[in-house]
């Protein structure tokens, strides 16, 4: 969600599922005195995985949304590769290791939330799967199919030619990447694999299958930057690509021009290059779409993007703008994390025109803004058409801000 912001992972062994549902004491709230204003608005936080950390810390998200008259959380399940929630597929976070296995966060928080009368949408970081040190859990996926890892440019012609299986092959994208901790959040996995996409849309097919969720939240549905993936398998794939469409001759002149050099059909067609990475980002997206919809059909499915289209689309392979002419998601969260208001205006501005009629659910950086500076961008995405906000995040915030922000924003 956002590079170099980091939650303090507090890990207590406190309470079990029947305690927060039947001594939490909560009822359904219609917000703070005066009402919700506009009605039908989406009043949501991003809650980040370390308050997910127990019962206990998620009851005081509960219960501060509800007593601030925030109607969602959008709680994030699935941070590093890792699962708080019973996964088919991913090892339990570390986070959880004082817990007893039969703590369930996603449960909890949906019995809690739901019993509060909020929605609870679980976020997913799709292809940001390992900080850039790789887990301590060796049955986590960068160590079962390194092989599916992005690779950057840089490190394209020595590692095409290492066996992905070895130790050096993942310590070689670990160190890269730790280099670049201002601007790489991790190691991702890539949709040029197809067998990284099945994984990928199982893991949140089988969150749609089996939890209550109001909707699925995609967080990093893109690349690092347009210097990935240049991983062996992702070059064969364009190259077969190319291959598909040239004739017979120019397939024979492009295999000998190719001979030792892994990088020459990304080198000879870099707009198509670009073009395919985009296409097969969009058609990750498209399946997970078309499996979430199967499994829970009255789910949302929304994203959070960066709030510059071209951007998003030239360089991070996110075109979210075609996603929503598509139809590919039922609303989009730009990440309008800006200090400057009219910046805030501007990027909001722009999305709604993009958006057409898809809703917009303004993302608001209220981390790094005062209270009175949250409520004025609150104001401005109402007044630009936005059709709801989300907060970043519920674990920087404390009671007296959710306060503040609920007495003057929310009544009519």
């Amino acid at each position: 969600m956002l590079n170099g912001l980091h939650t303090a992972l507090s890990i207590a062994c406190v309470g079990v599922l029947v305690t927060v549902a039947s001594g939490s004491g909560l009822t359904q709230s219609a917000g703070p005195a005066g009402g919700a204003a506009p009605s039908g608005e989406v009043r949501a936080m991003w809650v980040q995985r370390g308050s997910l950390a127990s019962p206990r810390m998620i009851l005081s998200a509960v219960e501060m949304a509800r007593a601030g008259g925030f109607n969602t959380l959008i709680v994030q399940v699935r941070g590093r590769g890792d699962a708080f929630y019973e996964s088919r597929y991913e090892p339990r976070s570390f986070v959880l290791a004082r817990q007893p296995a039969s703590f369930d966060p996603l449960a909890v928080m949906l019995a809690t939330a739901h019993r509060a009368g909020l929605k609870v949408h679980a976020w997913v970081n799709v292809n940001l799967v390992s900080d850039a040190e790789p887990p301590a859990a060796r049955r986590h996926i960068v160590y079962v199919h390194p092989e599916w890892l992005m690779v950057p440019r840089p490190l394209a012609l020595d590692l095409v030619r290492m066996n992905p299986k070895s130790a050096e092959y993942l310590k070689r994208l670990s160190d890269y990447t730790k280099a670049r901790t201002d601007r790489l959040e991790g190691l991702f996995l890539s949709p040029l694999h197809e067998d990284a996409v099945e994984y990928t849309v199982r893991v949140i097919g089988d969150i749609a299958d089996r939890y209550d969720v109001d909707g699925i939240h995609l967080d990093y549905i893109r690349f690092p930057n347009d210097e990935f993936d240049y991983s062996a398998r992702a070059l064969e794939e364009f190259r077969s690509a190319v291959s598909a469409t040239a004739s017979g001759s120019e397939r024979r002149e492009y295999a000998s021009r190719a001979r030792g050099r892994p990088l020459f059909y990304t080198e000879m067609f870099p707009q198509r290059w670009q073009e395919f990475r985009r296409a097969q980002l969009t058609a990750l997206l498209t399946k997970i779409r078309s499996t979430v919809k199967a499994r829970r059909s009255n789910a949302m499915l929304s994203a959070a993007v960066f709030p510059d289209a071209t951007e998003a689309a030239n360089h991070r392979f996110q075109e979210w703008g075609h996603w929503l002419e598509s139809g590919l998601l039922d609303a989009i969260c730009p990440m309008a994390y800006t200090t400057d208001p009219t910046l805030f205006r501007a990027q909001i501005t722009n999305v709604k025109h993009l958006a057409g009629t898809r809703p917009v659910w303004a993302g608001i950086g209220a981390y790094q803004l005062s209270p009175n500076a949250t409520i004025e961008n609150i104001r401005a995405a109402r007044q630009l058409g936005a059709e709801g906000f989300v907060l970043f995040s519920y674990d920087n915030l404390n009671a007296s801000y959710v306060t503040t922000v609920a007495k003057e924003a929310f009544a009519r």
